[in-house]
């Protein structure tokens, strides 16, 4: 109830915090000495429409004129406004007028706009212009700013006089991270993160305030600095570069090399950061004056008075090696980049770092310390959460996504015996690192003697990555510039077999890793691990061939009259075992458990069943609606009774546990003919390995050549186990269920068990099972002889049309044979069918059969 409470009171605050919000309005008051003009909206350009609100102000024109005729628009960076600008509007009104808006989105302008782009903001300039009749000005722009004068330029090049660059962005190529997808990747995260914090916190406003809000994000997001070279490389007005040797945000860097592509422009290097025109507007105003009165004067060059010198360096082509990465700002920028991308990844992290170091684009140091420094705080972090949280947090959400409480306890136990060397090694064993790391915190090792392991392996391992990936990377990255198109595809491709092939490397490095690589590769080439759509093509196509044949697609669904669709798919078990006459002594005894949500109610009903046939445990719990061995327990106590029941709401069927060996036998009778015959018979047999005393059960499944190949089904279902070590000599059983994908290994049991006394005592009891034809038995037996010489079974289960032939799957076998034998079943079933519709019974309709495999499909599946 507290938790409800809380939820509520949550619910409430936040509903209460967006009327709030809406209260505010989509526009704040202007302020003190600001106008507000009606602009028209754009969207990429083109109008939408709709008119916004654009606060700007005006200074007018300074008495005796200031020596500057035309108005200075001065733009504002973000997430800033005009109000962080008013010192150095201050130094600039005496000398000319200066209009500075609020771009849309910022200050005291229209809040939420259809596009905050660069090109967006000098629509709405060009606008503010034209309502207040100004034909000419001159641009200074502040940091991004600089993005929205350039776009300006190249709109209405006639309207500017010169370009003021004051810590102002530019090339794509020094921003950030250099590139225009990683940039955006880092921005989208930015804005998804805020958009989050705005729409999910009770925040009243607050949000909306604050400098780092939507507007800000929406800002870096819609925008495109890669035609930003270009625009600066055609420039023909004179330009001012005014910038901070040590500025953080745009490099130093950034600044040599605007005023390289443009040769005309007067560089001036102020001590100082990335706010000097805020905190420092004297220093910012005395160039910048200067180059007004210069310009108007006509002793400010353009480019067609550029010096050849600088008109030669100005065509060169731009390298990140030649130019340098950037400064202090880039670097820490790119290694806190690639650190918060170790959390996701950390073999691409090392990847892309090696890819940006190599290209001039980050430091090797930038790249080596971000990505080792995320590596490091991370890992930390989960062995922390294994210390403070322990394993049984692993039950609850989010922790039980990313890893599994079998997993960590498997680490766990090899932990105990393998010690810190564990630590060392699951670095180089992908799909070990976390629950490892964990499981290291979870059993009380010392952060210590972790970290002495930890980072010894984490230092090795970093360079080597990041190395390699520089090594090749910039090879293919550099054929893929000279190859263009397709070939920057072909070096994605690359960079993927690059992040691969280091991964199989460490894979293949270790005895586990290739075992499992080896079952891997078997499961691929050995067709009976195959899935239903890679071996059921050429029996579709014949299934259609026999459905045109028998002029009727769905004719087969009438070989089995008594089941619903003839047994295709979604039928109750119970149903079906249900319509066998009381008593029959072949049947395992059974009841349905009602799918109520009180687990108590439904233990009683289990017990009441267990009594009423004096029973004991185990008892066998399974779904009612199910195929393929998913969703049964062979439950032991009462105790794992009622976890099953708790997990699985559904329908339940109780049924009495037969020991002894499992079959399935496949029946099949015309209508009309005298008896039936038996087609299949499949011995079921559970996998097993046997221990010597030395090797763990997880060595012994790895090492057995069938065993691999169910390698992790078998790692998941028996994760508790993994660590012991079965003595000499000792069977140890990996499957109880006779059901392939579940580990049985199936073979072909006609020669051990076939008797003509074993098909009477079949065709005796499937004729007690109404409407049924064509299917397969699924039985327990005490032994083969049993089977073989009186008939004695328990029937588990009966399936239907869709039911196989399964002794196909015996290893013996090619899958040329296993298409033989399912054309030859499915050609009995058409015929049968044939015959019951000959007979009255009429045949599913497609209609029917789709709603059947689409509610089949629809079903949510439990997992025992």
């Amino acid at each position: 109830m507290k938790r409800w409470s809380l939820l509520f009171l949550y619910i409430g605050l936040l509903v209460l915090s967006h009327l709030v919000r809406d209260a505010d309005g989509p526009v704040r008051p202007p302020r003190p000495g600001q106008a507000v003009m009606q602009i028209p909206e754009t969207r990429g350009g083109e109008p939408t429409g709709r008119r916004i609100t654009l606060a700007y102000r005006d200074t007018g024109a300074p008495e005796g004129g200031g020596g500057v005729r035309d108005p200075v628009v001065l733009l504002h960076g973000s997430p800033v406004a005009t109000e962080a600008m008013e010192p150095l509007i201050g130094r600039l009104a005496g000398t000319a007028r200066v209009i500075a808006p609020d771009l849309p989105g910022f200050g005291g302008s229209e809040r939420a706009v259809a596009d905050y782009s660069f090109i967006a903001h000098a629509h709405a300039v060009l606008a503010l212009l034209d309502e207040l009749g100004v034909e000419r000005v001159h641009l200074a722009a502040y940091s991004m700013g600089g993005g929205v004068a350039l776009e300006i330029c190249r709109l209405a090049p006639r309207r500017v006089a010169s370009v003021s660059m004051l810590s102002a962005i530019g090339v794509q190529e020094l921003e950030l991270l250099g590139d225009y997808g990683l940039n955006h990747l880092v921005h989208g995260l930015q804005y998804t993160v805020i958009r989050a914090l705005v729409a999910g916190t009770p925040h009243f406003g607050w949000l909306d305030r604050f400098p780092l809000n939507l507007s800000y994000a929406r800002n870096f997001l819609d925008s495109d600095q890669r035609p930003l070279r270009g625009i600066l490389e055609r420039l023909e007005q004179p330009v001012l570069i005014v910038h901070g040797r040590e500025d953080f945000f745009v490099p130093p860097a950034a600044a040599r090399e605007h005023a390289r592509i443009v040769p005309q422009s007067r560089l001036v290097w102020l001590e100082g950061g990335h706010l000097l025109a805020i905190t420092d507007p004297e220093r910012v105003a005395r160039p910048l004056v200067a180059f007004l009165r210069d310009v108007e004067a006509g002793r400010a060059a353009g480019r067609g008075e550029a010096s050849p010198q600088r008109l030669a360096a100005a065509r060169e082509p731009f390298d990140f090696r030649r130019h340098g990465v950037g400064g202090t700002g880039r670097e820490v920028a790119g290694a806190v980049f690639l650190a918060l991308a170790t959390l996701a990844s950390e073999d691409l992290a090392c990847i892309s770092g090696g890819l940006l170091a190599v290209r001039g684009a980050l430091s090797w140091s930038a790249a080596l310390l971000g990505c080792l420094g995320g590596i490091v705080v991370g890992d930390v972090l989960l062995f922390l959460a294994g210390r403070w949280l322990g394993p049984r947090a692993l039950r609850r959400r989010p922790w039980r996504w990313f890893v599994s409480a079998a997993q960590v306890e498997r680490c766990a136990g090899l932990f105990r015996r393998r010690g810190g060397m564990l630590v060392l090694l699951a670095r180089f064993m992908p799909g070990l690192r976390l629950p490892t790391y964990f499981a290291a915190g979870a059993v009380g090792m010392g952060l210590g003697r972790f970290l002495g392991y930890f980072l010894g392996a984490a230092v090795l391992w970093t360079p080597l990555l990041v190395g390699a990936a520089a090594l090749v990377g910039d090879r293919m990255l550099g054929w893929a510039e000279q190859a263009g198109g397709w070939g920057w595809m072909a070096a994605l491709g690359g960079v993927a077999a690059l992040w691969g092939g280091m991964r199989l490397a460490t894979v293949v490095s270790t005895h586990r890793g290739r075992r499992l690589l080896y079952g891997w590769w078997r499961r691929k080439v050995r067709w009976e691990y195959w899935p239903a759509w890679a071996l059921y093509p050429p029996v579709l196509v014949y299934i259609v061939w026999l459905g045109l044949r028998h002029r009727g697609l769905t004719v087969f669904t009438a070989a089995n009259p008594g089941m619903p669709c003839g047994g295709l798919a979604g039928e109750s078990k119970a149903a079906i075992l249900g319509a066998f006459p009381p008593g029959l002594p072949e049947l395992a005894r059974f009841a349905v458990i009602a799918p109520e949500e009180d687990v108590e109610h439904r233990l009683v009903s289990l017990d009441r069943f267990m009594a009423a046939n004096a029973l004991r445990y185990p008892v066998v719990l399974k779904p009612d609606v199910g195929e393929r061995g998913q969703g049964v327990s062979i439950v032991r106590t009462r105790t794992e009774a009622a976890a099953v029941l708790a997990r699985c709401r559904e329908a339940l069927i109780a049924q009495a546990f037969v020991p002894g060996r499992e079959f399935g036998l496949f029946y099949v009778r015309h209508p009309g003919a005298p008896r039936g015959l038996l087609i299949s018979i499949t011995a079921k047999e559970p996998t097993r390995v046997t221990g010597d005393g030395r090797r763990t059960l997880e060595e012994l499944i790895l090492d057995d050549d069938r065993a691999v190949c169910m390698a992790p089904f078998f790692f998941r279902k028996l994760a508790d186990r993994l660590g012991e070590v079965p003595a000499a000599g000792e069977v140890v059983a990996l499957s109880e269920l006779g059901t392939h994908c579940r580990g049985a290994l199936f073979l072909d049991g006609w020669d051990e068990v076939w008797s003509a006394a074993l098909e009477a005592r079949v065709d005796a009891v499937s004729r007690q099972l109404p409407g049924f034809y064509f299917g397969r038995f699924d039985v327990r037996t005490p032994s083969a002889e049993a089977l073989r010489e009186q008939g004695e079974f328990r029937i588990l289960e009966v399936n239907g049309v869709t039911s196989e032939s399964t002794h196909m799957y015996d290893p013996r076998y090619s899958v040329l044979q296993a298409w033989r034998i399912l054309f030859t079943q499915w050609r009995l079933a058409f015929s049968i069918g044939a015959a019951n519709r000959e007979r009255g019974h009429r045949p599913a309709s497609v209609r029917e059969i789709s709603r059947t495999i689409v509610g089949h499909l629809g079903r949510e599946k439990f997992e025992a």
